[in-house]
């Protein structure tokens, strides 16, 4: 009996297991491709399509060029455009990169297809000195609402040398979680990223005597002159081709247009080699469980002897012996998976809320998908084979050896 219970324990242990991996996979896959959702294109400079997609939405690499603020209005104003969200990118802060834009970002960004930016806190970064963190960022730096922020010039990975200390931000809000790399920028005002950089000259920083103090920025008077990219939703789905080629061709000023959705794909496909290994966990975990079943029944067989024995004596041939066994086995493995499975749905549905707001991982979706429907059914067929080999050394103990008495 004690053996019996170890081993669907074990065959428990490794279904939960694999089930954890599999969901935990499909969590990581959904959140990196859908860090952007409802967006048909975003625009940058010249440049090939996977680094425009780094830069803009995961903050890796760079651009070599800027785009003007007229051609960003150009194709805003255009009648099958929607909405746009502006971004300008350069500034860090600490480590994590400082993004400038306006109120269509808390508007119309969404992420993992209708998932909205919500603040936990606070206010949306609007005015010239506003600040919106996003959730890593608090949990590292331990901002509040109405803490100064220094950003640092032209770095986002580092500490940084030249700092604005003359133009401080102030907290205003504090994203929630999204599992993106939303969570790890701060965000303030297009107006906010131009004033800041309004004394410098040539990257060089002001002198003491030629800093304007920030009270005497206002927004009527900054003016705009160019961004990093933008993100834009056509208002029809057949205009975006034609828009996307469009931009491509644009004469005025040399710029690349993406579409995000297939871009993220693509990108997430060359890093197969993170799927593959977690694919191979989920194997080597099944494959220890199906071991431990086998070791068990094995172990167990020696206590059985005079069981088996007393069974060949009443008439019992080897084939029922061989079918008890597998028998077995079916039962123990279609136990061990129920009860993985009822400790998979209900540990997620206990920690769900505490793993997206520790590590960002969307834990919804389906319970089960037909790879998982796949596993299962290949755990039951394999432990029920596996039985064969226990049950064939079963049927060739000797009757005498089962029978004897042991002194």
């Amino acid at each position: 009996m004690s053996s019996a219970i170890l081993t669907v324990i074990s065959i428990s242990l490794s279904v939960t297991l694999i089930f954890a991996v599999e969901r935990t996979k499909r969590a990581a896959e959904d959140g990196f491709t859908q860090s952007v959702s409802q967006v048909d294109l975003i625009v940058g400079a010249r440049t090939g399509p996977l680094n425009l997609i780094l830069f803009t939405i995961f903050n890796m690499g760079s651009l070599s060029n800027n785009i003007s603020w007229e051609s960003y209005q150009k194709f805003k104003s255009k009648p099958e455009v929607d909405w746009t969200i502006p971004y300008s990118l350069g500034d860090g802060h600490r480590g994590f990169r400082v993004v400038g834009t306006d109120e269509n970002f808390y508007e119309h960004y969404r992420y993992r297809g209708t998932m909205k930016v919500e603040l936990e806190q606070g206010s949306p970064a609007l005015d010239i000195w506003d600040v919106v963190i996003g959730s890593d960022v608090q949990k590292k730096l331990r901002y509040k609402i109405g803490d100064k922020v220094i950003i640092a010039h032209g770095v986002t990975k580092t500490e940084g040398v030249q700092h604005h200390d003359d133009k401080p931000f102030h907290v205003t809000g504090i994203m929630k979680p999204t599992g993106t790399a939303l969570d790890q920028s701060l965000y303030i005002s297009l107006y906010g990223m131009e004033a800041m950089h309004m004394d410098w000259h040539d990257g060089a920083a002001p002198k003491s005597n030629q800093v304007t103090p920030p009270s005497q920025f206002l927004k009527e008077t900054i003016k705009i002159d160019e961004i990093s990219s933008f993100f834009l939703r056509t208002k029809t789905r057949l205009e975006t081709l034609r828009l996307q080629r469009d931009i491509n061709d644009y004469k005025s000023e040399a710029l690349s247009a993406v579409i995000p959705g297939v871009a993220l794909t693509e990108l997430w496909r060359g890093l197969s080699q993170i799927e593959v290994a977690l694919r191979f966990i989920s194997f080597m975990v099944m494959f220890v469980g199906l071991a431990a079943m086998v070791s068990s029944l094995l172990a167990g067989l020696n206590e059985r002897r005079r069981e088996m024995a007393i069974l060949r004596s009443i008439g019992a041939g080897s084939s029922k012996v061989i079918l008890l066994m597998v028998l077995e086995s079916f039962t123990l493995t279609l136990g061990g998976i129920i009860i993985g499975i009822l400790i998979e749905l209900f540990g997620f549905s206990l920690l769900s809320h505490w793993v997206e707001s520790q590590f960002g991982l969307s834990m919804v979706g389906p319970a089960f998908t037909s790879i998982e429907c796949i596993y299962i059914f290949g755990i039951w067929i394999c432990g029920t084979l596996v039985g064969l080999l226990p049950a064939l050394k079963a049927s060739h103990l000797s009757l005498k050896d089962g029978l004897a008495v042991k002194t």
